[in-house]
């Protein structure tokens, strides 16, 4: 059984306060279920004593997510500000003392990045953000400031020369992780508080106004899927398997027949109306195709009523009510932009954050007749993509189809994750002209469950 040090019970008591704070409902229970997981784990590990508080504390995904930017703030310091003086005491300062010895840095970071080492990487990720911040290079926006400090560091996953040999791009990502992590935890400590979800417009970013060219061949595609999807409970006709007996009909038939029942007459099988989501990436990364996207997007909510749609970026916004009070295809663009709360921190696209958060807000609504379509790239920045969130999500609906803008060649190259959702698909397709669009389609309503049209 592990002892707790002295100082915890009040530390612990004061991380609760401050979640409570953040809006997450920690009560009494939660308080002592803590206590007590605490006298089985060992504190003085930190995964383990993150999981143990994470376990008892926090009730949904969104509780984790705030346990997670938080946790940091409260607890370990002492083991960071030991990992700083370690690195400064063994010659990391240049002879005048002001400033890390960047040439030791990053020799440092590429070692511990090639020999995997995870715990001494999120040191060293410490030790660059505090080189770089003392040089004031920082630009405030956590994506862009991962992507400087990478390349300042030198980190790349082909060989610059022979003594610089390539480094596994996975262990990078891990490393980018690290920055992140620390990045969003120094922001949330200078404003002592969560940052709220911002909409694009304070991204300094703004969506497409003017529809694709061919908006009128959108609509006609998206016209053939509807008819397709329409005929959703039509397909079993010839089975009488389950089928109701209309009492009336039947014995109004075996009249013909001295009022013997010989033909039973069945309940006419009326197609359900589909359940459509649809889910669109409106980050950096697929500015190019957001015109066409968007497009779709408006399509489909001209030819579907049970139709909720979401942008997304760093986290999730539903705007179906956008979409269901504007027809102008500039005004849908334009509210969007300054409504839709699709960031809050680094502003980067987070595709595992957005299936947590997609999931929670409809695990109630998923039923065999959905239909769920996501419009993205896969491009999750070295981000946990959550695949497995992703898989239950695709479970509970009746069928998923992914559309991505790029080339199928640029699947999983670089940052794309494709590999870990296509498997739970029904169908994933390239898809960024009106043309790939009517194959997509073409495939849906001949039920080949393949996206190599």
């Amino acid at each position: 059984m592990s002892r707790r040090p002295a100082g915890l019970a009040p530390r612990l008591l004061a991380f609760c306060e401050e979640l409570r704070g953040e809006g997450v409902a920690v009560g009494s229970s939660e308080i002592l279920d803590a206590f007590a997981a605490l006298e089985a784990v060992p504190w003085k590990q930190e995964e383990d004593f993150r999981e143990a508080l994470a376990a008892t504390i926090a009730k949904s995904q969104e509780d984790r997510r705030v346990f997670e930017l938080l946790f940091d703030r409260f607890f370990f310091r002492a083991s960071e500000a030991e990992a700083l003086e370690r690195g400064v005491g063994e010659g990391q300062r240049h002879e005048g003392g002001d400033r890390l010895d960047l040439d030791r840095l990053r020799e440092s970071v590429r070692q511990a990045i090639a020999d995997g080492r995870d715990g001494e990487m999120r040191d060293l990720a410490r030790l660059a953000i505090a080189a770089f911040g003392r040089r004031g290079e920082g630009s405030g926006v956590i994506g862009v400031d991962v992507q400087r400090i990478r390349r300042a560091l030198g980190l790349q996953s082909q060989a610059g020369s022979p003594e610089e040999p390539a480094l596994d791009r996975d262990q990078i990502n891990r490393f980018e992780r690290h920055l992140r992590r620390e990045l969003e935890r120094a922001l949330i400590e200078r404003t002592e508080k969560l940052p709220p979800s911002r909409p694009l417009a304070e991204l300094d970013r703004a969506l497409p106004t003017s529809p694709a060219q061919d908006l009128a061949a959108v609509h006609r595609a998206v016209a053939q899927l509807k008819r397709r999807l329409a005929t959703v409970g039509h397909e079993q006709r010839g089975r009488r398997r389950g089928a109701i007996v209309d009492v009336r009909r039947t014995m109004r038939a075996s009249l013909d027949t001295g009022g013997v029942p010989l033909r039973l007459k069945h309940r006419p099988k009326h197609p359900r109306r589909p359940e459509i989501y649809v889910l669109c990436d409106v980050s950096t990364s697929v500015t190019s195709a957001s015109v066409f996207f968007l497009s779709v997007l408006h399509a489909l909510h001209d030819s579907f009523r049970k139709l909720r749609s979401f942008v997304f970026i760093e986290r999730i916004s539903e705007v179906t009510d956008i979409f269901e009070r504007e027809r102008d295809f500039r005004a849908i663009s334009e509210r969007i932009g300054r409504e839709g709360g699709v960031a809050d921190v680094s502003g980067y696209t987070d595709y595992g954050r957005v299936w947590l958060e997609f999931l929670e807000q409809i695990v109630d609504d998923l039923g065999p007749r959905s239909t769920v379509i996501v419009l993205g790239d896969a491009r999750t920045n070295g981000r946990e993509p959550h695949p497995e969130v992703f898989a239950r999500v695709a479970e509970r609906a009746g069928r998923t189809f992914w559309l991505n803008p790029e080339p199928r060649l640029y699947w999983n190259y670089g940052d794309s994750v494709m590999a870990a959702y296509e498997p739970h698909c029904t169908a994933a397709f390239e898809c960024w002209t009106t043309r790939h669009l009517e194959e997509f389609v073409n495939v849906v309503a001949g039920g080949t469950p393949s996206g190599e049209a």
